[in-house]
């Protein structure tokens, strides 16, 4: 198969921005990638797009894909809508990867969008709760943060987390986000405040949370053929796995981790041929503090049952072994759930090519994403690296 080089990325802002649409949000993302592009490249030469979105809200439901991408003149590429909830855009990366690896393509682009705050806050949770069980969560009245709560609940009672390392997630990644000018929640916040905030669904406060947000990301994929014309410092997917698993928790061998996680991560690490100790730094799936701590076991990081330990450590703080979602997360820089997965390869874009301004950690070689869908019935993992194979 053919290797795969990310040549460009970018991102709107996310947070909510009720003079937007979802079409300025996905240009401004897209014109962003392209102008990120070292060299000169026309976008006629796209020859495949993949465009995740759930959406929400009633707007364009059908066709949202080619909707955005004729918006950006792309009028001849092939565009498909993505729909894996909040792992969308990271399989649509996926999906665009593919189609190079297989010669179908030899330039595609991977993005998605969102807008979700001009939506009542009962609206909002109906349409986060379809991306878990609908039967048997849903309709029977479990919020998405009732879902996670339970989580929480059990590796609290199985392994001893405590209320404090839930906390140090928070605090971390609002630390990390108030560097990046284009995170939804972009402030600090102590550990006295995440410990203390309002219940939302126990034991998850409202620090635990994190927000819904309008946004878009968008990246492209070459060929390594291409990606010599047009680039000195090529980002490398050496890397991909994506698996399913149970949508509804209660379908699940354990709510204590997400097997879809550990399943997409063997196969990425597999194709990179790495193990998670090769691992410079990663932006995982954080929609909810507990999210984080299960990704670090799922991922290899640390021993099952260690999460709790290994946040308090300050291994995935920015100066720590390992530093976890340096962008500030989905806790901080915000969840437009159709751009999230993406969002998470610009971060990483942006990181090893040394442009992530004051939040760049320096000596980063290889990075991993980690998008989730719902609450693990869809995983995508990511591998990159820094320069040529």
């Amino acid at each position: 198969m053919r290797e795969v080089y990310l040549v460009g990325a970018a991102q709107s802002d996310y947070g909510s921005f009720p003079d937007e649409s979802y079409r300025s949000l996905f240009s401004t993302a897209f014109e962003g990638a392209v102008d990120s592009v070292d060299g000169d490249l026309d976008r006629e030469r796209i020859d495949e797009a993949y465009i995740g979105t759930l959406g929400v809200g009633g707007r364009q439901l059908g066709l949202p894909g080619p909707a955005v991408t004729e918006h950006v003149g792309l009028d001849g590429a092939s565009c498909t809508r993505v729909e894996n909830a909040c792992a969308a855009s990271g399989v649509a990366l996926r999906q665009a990867a593919l189609a190079i690896r297989s010669g179908v393509a030899d330039v595609a682009l991977a993005g998605g969008v969102e807008v979700m705050t001009d939506m009542s806050g009962e609206q909002t949770r109906y349409w986060l709760g379809v991306s878990g069980e609908t039967e048997w969560e849903r309709m029977a009245g479990t919020t998405f943060a009732g879902v996670y709560a339970q989580m929480a609940d059990a590796h609290m009672a199985e392994y001893g987390t405590t209320r404090e390392q839930l906390s140090r997630v928070a605090v971390k990644n609002h630390a990390n986000g108030a560097k990046n000018p284009h995170a939804h929640l972009g402030f600090e916040c102590s550990l006295d405040q995440a410990m203390e905030g309002s219940t939302v669904a126990d034991p998850l406060n409202l620090y635990d949370c994190c927000p819904t947000s309008d946004g878009a990301s968008a990246v492209i994929l070459t060929s390594r053929e291409v990606a010599e014309e047009l680039t000195d410092e090529p980002i490398r997917l050496s890397g991909t796995g994506q698996a399913s698993g149970r949508v509804g928790l209660f379908q699940r061998p354990t709510i204590t981790g997400i097997p879809a996680t550990t399943e997409a991560a063997e196969q990425a690490y597999e194709e990179a041929d790495v193990g998670p100790e090769d691992v410079d730094f990663a932006e995982v799936h954080d929609c909810f503090s507990i999210a984080e701590l299960l990704a670090y076991e799922d991922l290899g990081f640390c021993e099952k049952g260690e999460a709790g330990p290994y946040v308090e450590s300050g291994a995935t703080e920015p100066d720590g072994e390992r530093p976890v979602n340096l962008s500030g997360g989905l806790k901080s820089k915000g969840h437009p759930i159709g751009a999230t997965g993406g969002g998470q390869a610009v971060e990483v874009f942006k990181q090893l090519r040394g442009e992530a301004g004051d939040r760049q950690v320096d000596g980063l070689e290889r990075g991993l994403t980690h998008n989730v869908g719902g609450s693990g019935g869809a995983v995508v993992v990511g591998v990159y690296e820094r320069g040529w194979a």
